[in-house]
């Protein structure tokens, strides 16, 4: 069989979701290309276990950005899952719905996304260990899981820390208040790692009209004239296609949608005539308007026990893989980042401006041989980290040749503009001041490097360039609007200009949510259903 009624392209954190909701129906017949494999593998399914998947090419595309000027002319490593549960099976499992302004922005330019919206369907996601209350769901797919009660005992020390320093503990950051410090929620049920693959697509898998096809790399959407008929994929070396009666749906994410799209005739029609691609609908912002995340960390030498020796002494290893193995429970059933939170650095801001990370443990990310690893420390140590949450510089990224097996030019553009500057300065200057005060100063021993403490503006401000990172949150690259000219889909995530086709994952994000984009990547696929539910039944 090679027609479906829809095609669903990637099994990630929205792709999922859709294969799920659309399959529940029987009458609609689904097929889901993956260009990963299977997620049956102890390192994905254990929680801690991404500290593996970081660099693994069997789960993980794996890309680099282009030299950033912005960061000193470094590359950045940008990890996506290429696996069952895409990103949602190699993530820190951080859940986080985002601030309700970022809805309201969204819908300003795509009616029918403000939080009024989207807040039902965040509940109708949600599993909450906490139970429902009115904004949080209760009995959803997808487990999120309260580590309160599991934590290290150094990040509870943090907590008193940022309490010191001025910034209230929150209980819940997802519940109706969202700025303070906080313990971070996961995406576990049961010690093991809660990816969408557990929690919508496998369930799905026992429906006859759900078809999963891994190993599936689609190449290039097919149409006939403005029609997307189906898709063009290889799987085992040989080449492929699949049709579609209805629709064809693009989940591949920030970085793999876009370039699917431009590889398809769908894009800026000077770079598609460039490269020899028939152009079917000029759309000149596919692959533009690329935001991410920029972190910054501060690295501590601790006098007190930090999880460094847990995880890297025998006797640590042996009791960590006890208590994992009988009870499902301990440090590898957690995420490193324990704690955390939303802040105003900004008081004039509408919302928290800065996200807070705190790790009981302390790595250093280095190449061994030819395969980079996250490597604990030897010795005592933990972390705390920061990113700015609406950074307003923005990149992109284009196809460098017809070539769909070619990775795509990614151009992040970080620290262009003088807000993202002036944010990551203070940002910079408030982790300090959390690590001074008694709590952690208390515990710790050194800072390193040392001579971070004593570096005027304009050096700090070139160590952050040399040294800062992605915290993953790609997205923004299929942008929604209403304004055909300005963005890739419409409100209903079609995409501009031509019929049959969709785009449904972190790609059409208006703007970047404050926090982890996990959440709402999958709240977007349950949109989407809906929509493509509804579009079918008009």
């Amino acid at each position: 069989m090679n027609e479906y009624d829809y095609i669903i392209v990637g099994a990630g954190s929205a792709g999922s979701v859709l294969a799920n909701r659309l399959s529940e129906n029987e009458k609609n017949s689904v097929l889901v290309l993956e260009a990963g494999g299977s997620d049956c593998s102890f390192w994905v399914q254990l929680p801690i276990g991404y500290g593996k998947t970081f660099h693994d090419e069997r789960f993980n595309w794996k890309y680099t950005t282009e030299p950033d000027p912005g960061l000193n002319g470094n590359r950045i490593y940008w990890p996506r899952g290429k696996v069952m549960g895409g990103s949602s099976s190699i993530n820190a499992m951080v859940y986080v719905r985002g601030h309700p302004l970022d809805y309201d922005d969204w819908a300003k330019v795509a009616p029918g996304w403000g939080w009024s919206d989207v807040a039902p369907i965040f509940r109708k996601v949600e599993d909450w260990a906490g139970g429902a209350d009115g904004v949080r769901g209760e009995g959803g797919p997808l487990h999120v899981h309260d580590i309160s009660n599991e934590v290290h005992g150094l990040t509870r020390t943090y907590l008193t820390a940022a309490k010191q320093a001025g910034i209230r503990f929150n209980l819940d950051y997802n519940g109706e208040y969202m700025e303070g410090a906080s313990l971070y929620q996961i995406t576990t049920r049961n010690g093991r790692r809660e990816s969408t693959s557990r929690s919508y697509l496998r369930p799905a898998l026992r429906r006859r009209n759900l078809d999963l096809q891994l190993e599936a790399h689609v190449t290039r959407v097919l149409f006939e004239g403005r029609q997307a008929s189906g898709v063009e994929f290889t799987q085992g070396g040989e080449k492929k296609t699949a049709k579609a009666k209805r629709e064809v749906i693009l989940c591949g994410g920030a970085i793999n949608s876009p370039q699917l799209l431009q590889l398809s005739g769908v894009g800026p029609e000077s770079l598609l005539r460039n490269l020899g691609i028939p152009v079917v609908q000029a759309s000149p912002e596919v692959g533009r308007n690329l935001m991410d995340h920029l972190g910054f960390g501060h690295h501590y030498k601790a006098n007190v026990p930090t999880l460094n020796q847990d995880l890297n002494s025998v006797l640590g290893k042996l009791r960590a893989g006890l208590q994992y193995l009988l009870r499902r429970s301990g440090p590898l059933s957690l995420s490193l980042n324990q704690g955390g939170g939303f802040v105003r650095i900004d008081t004039n801001a509408d919302r928290p401006d800065t996200q807070l990370y705190f790790s009981p443990c302390s790595f250093t990310s280095a190449p061994v041989g030819t395969r980079p690893v996250m490597t604990l420390d030897p010795f005592k140590g933990f972390m705390i980290g920061f990113n700015p949450c609406k950074p307003t510089s923005a990149g992109h990224l284009r196809i460098r040749s017809a070539d769909p097996f070619e990775t795509p030019e990614m151009h992040a553009n970080y620290l262009a503009t003088e807000y993202d500057c002036r944010i990551m300065l203070a940002g910079s200057k408030l982790l300090r001041k959390i690590a001074r005060s008694p709590a952690l100063d208390a515990a710790i021993e050194l800072e390193i490097p040392v001579a971070t403490s004593a570096m005027q503006d304009d050096e700090l401000l070139s160590f952050i360039r040399e040294n800062a990172s992605t915290v993953f949150h790609q997205c923004g690259t299929c942008r929604m609007g209403t304004d055909a000219s300005a963005n890739v889909v419409d409100a209903r995530l079609r995409v501009h200009g031509v019929h049959g086709l969709r785009v449904a994952d972190a790609s059409v994000f208006p703007t970047i949510p404050t926090g982890n984009i996990n959440a709402p990547a999958i709240m977007v696929g349950e949109k989407a259903a809906e929509i493509t539910l509804e579009d079918a039944h008009s």
